[in-house]
């Protein structure tokens, strides 16, 4: 009930609810604001505008839609945060992100592709002095970026990568972790397990270049990118058991999920180490390359494959490419329908998938495909 109760309520400009089978969206709009609420419910799909339920009084009854089903209510806010308004386009230029002052050296940078890039924003890990291990700044860093970039509705794509030749994240910093008393080390591991949900929760599709040494929490911050590419001679593993801990910032979650449970646990039990070629053949990452001269191959095709994902108003680079690209609400709301719908039983899930089709319905780039489809051009699309 303490959970339910904290709940944040959830807001959108406009929202017109849908009855579905497994479950009821409604509005209630009051002081300038939108609730959502989402609770079980049968019969056909129809096109509602119902709202909240409200106690005699006026204020808002105990145990409502929100509270009936909680799972519902979180796949909502992500929803919410996938559709939320575009804000004014500023281009984020190459920059550090510090959050302990400025005498500290960044150690992360953030910067915004242009060109045929441009929607493609990179988040660039710099910390070799510990290579790229997890520290405290480090972490704050990359929280603070995230926060920033999850309201610029311009990012299409957030790829990780490392500006550190030969490793991508060598796991949590047990060198920083030594000097913590008890309190602080459960202090610090619920951050770095709250920086992974930020990263999976994060509205645009993510992708990790993993040119590297990927052990532990590095391992663990790919998992929780969408998607991962890696050399072939990247080496990577949750390693934890092998240093008297377990994985604690979600990997034996995610690993399950990406895996199967049996082989996630001859991993984990094992701290077995797999290349980029090993992984892609369980299946661990999505592409594995030869890596080059300069040690950043994985980088490449991650940045291709970050273009194919980009909305692309060239048709001539379309042609040369041979692919058309994915309108950009379309392919966030895929996201969280697959992210949401995997929490959940399939009816439910399905259900899921029924809210997210529903809200891409009025966008232009809805019709704008549509329109390409019959006119047998390519879509322009815009985000909209």
């Amino acid at each position: 009930l303490k959970r339910l109760a904290s709940l944040p309520q959830i807001t959108q400009r406009s929202w017109v609810g849908f009855a579905l089978p497994g479950f009821q969206v409604s509005k209630r709009q009051a002081a300038g604001r939108t609730d959502l609420g989402c609770a079980p419910l049968g019969g056909a799909v129809e096109k509602t505008r119902n709202t909240a339920a409200s106690s005699p009084r006026g204020g808002r009854r105990s145990g409502g839609a929100l509270g009936t089903f909680p799972a519902c209510a979180q796949m909502l806010r992500a929803l919410t945060s996938a559709l939320r308004l575009p804000g004014p386009w500023r281009p984020l230029r190459t920059r550090g992100c510090a959050s302990h002052g400025a005498t500290a050296d960044p150690e992360i940078q953030v910067r915004a592709l242009t060109g045929r890039d441009q929607g493609i924003t990179e988040i660039l890990m710099n910390r070799p002095s510990a290579r790229n291990a997890l520290g405290n700044i480090l972490v704050s860093q990359l929280l603070e970026a995230l926060a920033q970039l999850r309201e610029d509705q311009q990012v299409r794509v957030l790829l990780f990568r490392s500006g550190v030749k030969g490793v991508f994240c060598a796991g949590a910093d047990l060198k920083e972790r030594e000097q913590m008393s008890e309190a602080e080390v459960g202090m610090f591991v619920q951050r770095l397990r709250g920086l992974m949900n930020e990263i999976a929760a994060f509205p645009a599709p993510t992708i990790a270049a993993m040119d590297g040494f990927a052990l532990g929490g590095g391992l663990e911050l790919a998992l929780a990118c969408d998607l991962r590419v890696a050399a072939s001679s990247a080496v990577m593993g949750l390693i934890e058991t092998t240093r008297g801990l377990l994985p604690g910032a979600g990997g034996t979650q995610r690993l399950p999920r990406c895996l199967g449970v049996a082989l996630a646990k001859e991993l984990i039990f094992t701290g077995r180490r797999l290349s980029g070629a090993q992984a892609q053949a369980l299946g661990l990452v999505n592409h594995a390359v030869s890596q080059n001269e300069e040690g950043n191959a994985a980088y490449h095709r991650a940045l291709e494959l970050a273009q194919e994902i980009l909305p692309q108003q060239n048709y001539w680079v379309l042609r040369m490419r041979g692919f058309l690209d994915g309108a950009p609400i379309a392919v966030r709301l895929g996201k969280v329908a697959i992210d949401r719908g995997m929490e959940v039983d399939i009816a439910s899930g399905m259900a899921i998938e029924g809210i997210c089709y529903a809200q891409n319905i009025p966008t232009q780039d809805r019709l704008e495909g549509m329109a390409a489809f019959r006119e047998k051009r390519p879509p322009r699309f815009v985000g909209k």
